[in-house]
């Protein structure tokens, strides 16, 4: 029963409605041929019991005159003889014409079941395409609300690829900033030839070192933790923006003759 069941499951996942349809069609149409070939093969078996019929009709009536010339020249005994053949003549007639009659009955039997299997044959196929072209539209129309829900299965590998091909995108973009960053600074080194000095990156940490300490300044004089602080950088600032006095230089006056050291 196992066996079945899962037999049953695998046949009616792969059978197509359309081509069982297609296939019961073509059994039928073998069926009216056959059926065909019958009615042709009981009115060609009629036919040559007529032949035979008119055949031996054609004898009796020979015999009959071959008799009557006999009995005409005085020879009684020949046409005894041939009335005789003619009578066992008429006696196969008769056996054949029965044989006919059957045989006529049978083929417009045939006749008759060819006429109605050859309409059940037709309805058959008008009923299968309608149900081909509904199947057919069905299926379409299923595919396509499938693709639109995204649950197909073609759908579903192009929303795999589309996924894979997006986290490939952002870990190559992840991978290029990292290494931006190691470039700048300096843990890597630029092999393109535009690599900087060691001078110049120290300068630039020192510098990006200044002003984080002048908009930290800025942050708490705006919140009032470092007014005093805030002032001290402006006026270090402004200290530095002026000149600085040049010292005089002192005359060393050299001690005159006589006078003490």
């Amino acid at each position: 029963m196992i066996f079945k069941s899962k037999a049953n499951k695998a046949l009616d996942k792969m059978e197509d409605p359309r081509e069982t349809l297609d296939y019961s069609y073509q059994r039928q149409l073998e069926l009216l041929q056959k059926v065909r070939r019958g009615v042709a093969d009981v009115a060609t078996s009629r036919k040559r019991v007529e032949l035979q019929i008119n055949q031996l009709e054609q004898q009796a009536r020979k015999l009959e005159d071959q008799g009557r010339k006999a009995l005409s020249v005085g020879r009684e005994d020949l046409a005894r003889e041939a009335l005789t053949r003619r009578s066992s003549l008429q006696t196969q007639i008769a056996d054949l014409r029965v044989q006919h009659d059957n045989l006529q009955a049978e083929e417009e039997k045939l006749t008759t079941a060819s006429h109605r299997l050859q309409a059940k044959v037709d309805a058959f196929r008008t009923k299968k395409e309608t149900i081909k072209a509904t199947y057919t539209a069905a299926e379409a129309q299923t595919r396509i609300n499938e693709a639109f829900s995204g649950i197909s299965e073609e759908m579903g590998d192009v929303g795999l690829a589309i996924q894979r091909a997006e986290d490939k995108t952002a870990q190559m973009q992840a991978r290029a900033g990292a290494i931006d960053e190691l470039l700048a600074s300096g843990v890597l080194d630029d092999f393109s030839g535009q690599r900087g000095d060691d001078i110049q990156a120290e300068l630039d940490r020192m510098g990006g070192g200044r002003d984080v300490e002048l908009e930290l300044a800025k942050m708490k004089a705006e919140l009032g933790m470092g007014a005093p602080q805030q002032n001290a950088i402006e006026q270090g600032g402004q200290q530095q923006a002026q000149p600085q006095p040049q010292p005089q230089q002192q005359t060393q006056q050299l001690p005159k003759p006589g006078e003490g050291a």
